[in-house]
């Protein structure tokens, strides 16, 4: 049964996914790039062992991703800006490198997944930083089998990171000529694509170690609970506020936050 005295950590995990959810319809990342830290965190309160705290936080924010990104999508669909024929062209290369990504991640330490998530998240924000005052660009961006293999890294990153397509997706995009909102909102639908294989990966992971009650393979039942009602709470304000702001300040805002993100994780990795 769960411990009383975890209801501080139960609340912030409920504050957590206000934000999450913001973030998720704001960027188009799910709210994985928040959860993932705060869950990691949380769990040590919860009793995971220490070596498969990264893993429990990764799977179970796949899981909260799932509606988050179904909420987004229809948010950021009802104002035309989710690329449809890019997300038909880049969905099988996404579902299987999730999928992939999944079984990837029940394999690897704790450090190491932590170190690529603060790579990965450093990598994107400096990107974001540096180009968002760049002209826009006709869209060149790749469709069929070089669009396929684009899509499958970012779905096995992602699902090995416990976060939407958006993360890596959003820049991969922008980079080739897709306007940020559009890229933002085709990014909210691609998320599910990467959370549904994903959290089927991870439901049926077998950690070898016991953890807490109610977590089927690596994904906690209570975590998700816990955060999904808040986060589908905000996130089409988050959606709303994307389209109010301009092409470079929803840059920098994506770019400011991947940076405290990466930060974070450089922390747990190397000093924690």
């Amino acid at each position: 049964m769960p411990d009383a005295s975890l209801l501080p950590v139960a609340l912030t995990m409920l504050a957590t996914s206000l934000v999450a959810g913001l973030v998720s319809g704001l960027l188009g990342v799910g709210g994985g790039i928040v959860l993932v830290p705060v869950l990691e965190f949380a769990l040590a309160f919860a009793g995971v062992p220490s070596d498969w705290r990264m893993h429990v936080a990764v799977a179970t924010s796949s899981a909260t991703i799932i509606p988050t990104s179904i909420t987004s999508a229809r948010a950021h669909c009802a104002r035309g800006a989710v690329d449809l024929p890019l997300v038909r062209s880049w969905g099988p290369g996404i579902l299987l490198g999730a999928l992939a990504g999944s079984l990837l991640a029940t394999q690897a330490s704790s450090e190491w997944l932590t170190g690529l998530f603060g790579v990965a998240a450093l990598a994107v924000s400096l990107k974001m930083l540096l180009v968002a005052g760049s002209a826009d660009r006709p869209d060149r961006t790749p469709r069929g089998l070089p669009g396929a293999a684009l899509a499958g890294a970012i779905g096995t990153v992602s699902a090995m990171m416990g976060i939407g397509g958006g993360t890596l997706g959003v820049p991969i995009m922008t980079a080739f000529g897709l306007p940020v909102h559009r890229a933002v909102g085709t990014a909210a639908l691609l998320g599910l694509l990467v959370s549904l294989p994903a959290t089927v990966g991870y439901l049926f992971a077998r950690p070898g170690v016991d953890l807490p009650w109610a977590t089927i393979g690596l994904v906690s039942l209570v975590g998700a609970a816990l955060i999904i009602p808040g986060a589908m709470l905000t996130t089409p304000f988050g959606a709303r506020l994307a389209h109010r702001l301009s092409r470079v300040a929803l840059s920098r805002v994506f770019g400011v936050f991947l940076l405290c993100v990466a930060a974070r994780m450089f922390y747990r990795t190397f000093w924690s």
